[in-house]
């Protein structure tokens, strides 16, 4: 849903654009004689032009145009909302998840609390992430002509590297082997490469940042940075602070000092079986496969609202 909505956003849109003439003197045979008349004959009457210019600014209609604009943005928004059982499946994950959300009207993150024994834990992610996975449109299209290109060529050519593995193959006097169109196989009906060509049809989630921190009475906190795509929590940074102020700086001094500790190294350098129990450890305290789908799906939920939230905002400030 996602996808079809910032790709309908994005895409470019015809709008009438209005071309005026630059308005140039023309040669007057009275020109030269303008300098021996009175000073007061030759004031330029600003104050007239002024009156006209702002006359035709007010009568523009701009602001009509636009609000009718934004309207239109706030019906089509409406029409691409959710379906009910997205809306419920979210509902369900919040009903029964242990995570308290916290989301205020007008900010951009979202935050999920709970507890776990003595630990505290906190998970961020925000709408930006799905704002900055928008597809160019031009970049869609050039790749879509670059398929169809590359198509055609492979379908015209014939000898050389793309006969190898082909049937009914024969010899032509140029020392390329002729293959018959009919029996030409797609790569997509090869077993050793039809798993490839599924995984790259196959649609995929943007994939969303959380901001993972675990604190502790006494002993510092755990700040992880992972990525939720595909039902799967993507662990980039596995950090701990001795104090919990340094896992979130708020003031210069703090974040200086956190740049100076050792924190640990990057989480794919670790030992795999280490780094498959703290993905257990992160399991046990509900940061797992729900959360990792409903993350992207919150999103994209909350996004929605902010979205039509903006435009009413913007169309009673200019209505």
């Amino acid at each position: 849903m996602f996808a079809i909505r910032n790709l309908a956003r994005s895409a470019p849109r015809s709008i009438a654009r209005l071309s005026t003439k630059a308005v140039r003197p023309q040669p007057s045979l009275f020109r030269q004689a303008a300098a021996f008349q009175p000073a007061w004959t030759q004031a330029p009457r600003l104050t007239a032009a002024f009156h006209v210019s702002a006359a035709r600014r007010e009568d523009g209609g701009v602001n009509e145009e636009l609000v009718a604009k934004l309207q239109s943005e706030i019906t089509m928004e409406e029409d691409m909302k959710d379906d009910e059982d997205l809306s419920a499946n979210i509902k369900e994950y919040l009903d029964s998840s242990p995570f308290e959300i916290e989301d205020k009207p007008g900010n951009q993150e979202v935050v999920l609390t709970r507890t776990f024994g003595d630990e505290k834990i906190r998970i961020t992610f925000s709408t930006a992430d799905l704002n900055n996975n928008v597809p160019d449109p031009q970049e869609l299209e050039a790749d879509m002509f670059n398929n169809d290109v590359e198509d055609l060529v492979q379908e015209g050519q014939s000898g050389g590297a793309n006969t190898k593995g082909s049937i009914n193959q024969g010899n032509a006097g140029d020392g390329n082997v002729r293959v018959a169109p009919e029996d030409r196989i797609s790569p997509a009906d090869r077993e050793d490469l039809g798993d490839e060509y599924d995984d790259e049809e196959q649609q995929h989630a943007f994939p969303a940042r959380a901001s993972i921190r675990i604190e502790r009475p006494g002993k510092g906190a755990l700040a992880i940075e992972a990525s939720a795509q595909d039902g799967d929590f993507l662990i980039e940074e596995f950090w701990h602070f001795s104090s919990s102020e340094l896992a979130d700086p708020k003031t210069a001094e703090q974040e200086y000092k956190r740049r100076s500790l050792y924190t640990g190294p990057p989480f794919g350098n670790l030992d795999e079986d280490l780094q498959i129990l703290l993905e257990k450890y992160l399991e046990e305290r509900a940061i797992n496969t729900r959360l990792a789908l409903f993350i992207p799906d919150y999103i994209d939920h909350k996004e929605q609202k902010e979205y039509v939230r903006w435009l009413n905002n913007v169309k009673s400030f200019v209505g």
